[in-house]
């Protein structure tokens, strides 16, 4: 057999920009700000996470509110992650069709100081996050509300020397960073660990995510 490198445990993650952002997330961010305002009326009132000063989360039922940006984002989110499991799964256009999705999805609102520790979301196979505002970066503060991503090769690094210290991508230890840009929407494997770094802008970083679970119609 000829030589061959393979990234053989890889994490599949996709990426996508919702078309004519601008408009739709001007329209987010003032519907999310004003339920917000109304405090515990639109609150999660079990959070599974310790809530850190100055994060607000919402319930769990975002994409079921009828306004229509709300909508328009629902639209986009599922049909680029059907894309995405169509692709990883190699599902047929008639395996699509019966395809059943179940899933949770909230906003965040985070202000200075606010910050989402390390975790992952169990009972779902895939989670995502849109960015509706990314927010001020101060320029001492480059990692301010970065989306961080953790290797799950928890032991790739405990042993360095020159032969693997300088790994080229996908094969590099460490993190991934993800610096969010408004209409940006990041998909991702619900089991992989994540974090949001310490938000240090002096306005508002606002996202929407979503943990998904699957089914098939008659099986």
């Amino acid at each position: 057999m000829a030589y061959e490198l393979s990234p053989m445990f890889a994490v599949p993650f996709a990426q996508d920009v919702l078309p004519d952002a601008v408009a739709i997330n001007a329209q987010l961010k003032a519907l999310l700000l004003a339920r917000e305002s109304e405090g515990a009326r639109y609150a999660n009132p079990n959070p599974s996470l310790k809530q850190q000063a100055g994060v607000f989360e919402s319930d769990f039922n975002l994409f079921s509110w009828p306004e229509a940006c709300v909508q328009q984002l629902r639209q986009f989110a599922w049909a680029t992650l059907g894309r995405t499991i169509q692709d990883v799964n190699e599902y047929s256009a008639e395996e699509m069709q019966r395809l059943q999705i179940f899933s949770h999805t909230w906003f965040h609102v985070t202000r200075h100081g606010g910050f989402t520790i390390l975790h992952t979301h169990p009972m779902a196979s895939w989670s995502g996050v849109y960015c509706v505002a990314a927010g001020e970066t101060p320029e001492d503060r480059p990692e301010s509300g970065v989306l961080r991503f953790h290797n799950p090769h928890h032991y790739s690094n405990l042993f360095l020397d020159a032969g693997n210290q300088r790994l080229r991508a996908p094969y590099h230890h460490g993190t991934w960073n993800i610096r969010f840009q408004p209409g940006q929407l990041v998909l991702f494997p619900s089991w992989l660990q994540h974090e949001v770094m310490p938000f240090y802008g002096s306005d508002e970083r606002i996202t929407v995510a979503f943990n998904c679970w699957f089914g098939m119609k008659d099986a």
